[in-house]
């Protein structure tokens, strides 16, 4: 049986009672997650300017990405299909608030409220077709068109993924594009099978210098150009079409209040 967790269960069924505990007690992910997490913030640059920011944690879990966001000082929702993870989310007590959501079915949060969002290996489920009813591409089309309209303007959202193969990187991509971001894929330690990671970084708003691409690390943990990297440009680095602009409204906090 496959080891990738997507291909063996769907992830309210996978990530049962049992499975959420292991998850969570294993000292092994908690440091996997946390190192995750604080390269999706560094990717998310937020402004260094002491003032907390109302982020999105997709695909929460147990609340353990979501601890890196509280060490940041900033305040989160987190979003899960898992019950029983974010039971164990309750019971660890996390700081953000935690909402079970479907992310396939769409994102039920007001225009412009959230300043980023990040997830952890999370949106590659969104592909699979786990039941009669799922259709890949529009549960693709429903969570990006939802995500693109709750961001702020300007707004960035990363996420740390585990594509199958390059066609399922495309189609993620793909829809990605279509609902207006702009952006592209940062792949640190490219040439490394154990370090490999991919991170979609994805900006509310169209291309300019500020939503050019990051720098991707590589094997010296330093940050490594296109130019010390012999891979071809568009398997690094694919970039998305220009998007248009959303009205910031009241935020998630004031709308609870």
């Amino acid at each position: 049986m496959s080891s990738r967790p997507e291909l063996q269960a769907p992830p309210e069924i996978f990530y049962n009672e049992s499975e959420a505990r292991k998850y969570t007690s294993s000292s092994r992910i908690v440091e996997i997650q946390a190192k995750l997490s604080e390269r999706a913030v560094e990717l998310l640059a937020l402004p260094d300017d002491g003032v907390p920011r109302l982020l999105l944690d997709i695909g929460c879990g147990s609340g353990l990405s979501g601890e890196t966001l509280s060490e940041y000082g900033h305040q989160w929702i987190g979003l899960d299909i898992s019950q029983s993870m974010l039971d164990v989310a309750l019971e660890r007590e996390v700081e953000g608030d935690l909402l079970l959501s479907d992310m396939g079915q769409g994102l039920a949060l007001r225009t412009g409220v959230i300043d980023g969002a990040i997830s952890i290996s999370a949106v590659q489920w969104l592909c699979n077709a786990d039941k009669s009813c799922h259709n890949p591409r529009l549960r693709l089309k429903a969570f990006f068109g939802s995500l693109y309209r709750s961001l702020a303007r300007g707004a960035k959202a990363v996420f740390q993924m585990y594509p199958e193969s390059l066609a399922q990187r495309e189609l993620i991509l793909g829809f990605a594009m279509r609902a207006g971001f702009a952006g592209g894929v940062v792949v640190d330690y490219p040439h490394s099978s154990k370090s490999r990671k991919e991170y979609l970084v994805l900006t509310c708003g169209p291309p300019s210098v500020s939503t050019a691409i990051p720098s991707a690390k590589g094997e010296d943990g330093e940050s490594c150009s296109d130019d010390d990297d012999d891979s071809s440009g568009d398997e690094e680095h694919t970039h998305l079409r220009q998007a248009s602009s959303k009205e910031k409204v009241e935020s998630f906090k004031e709308r609870k209040r």
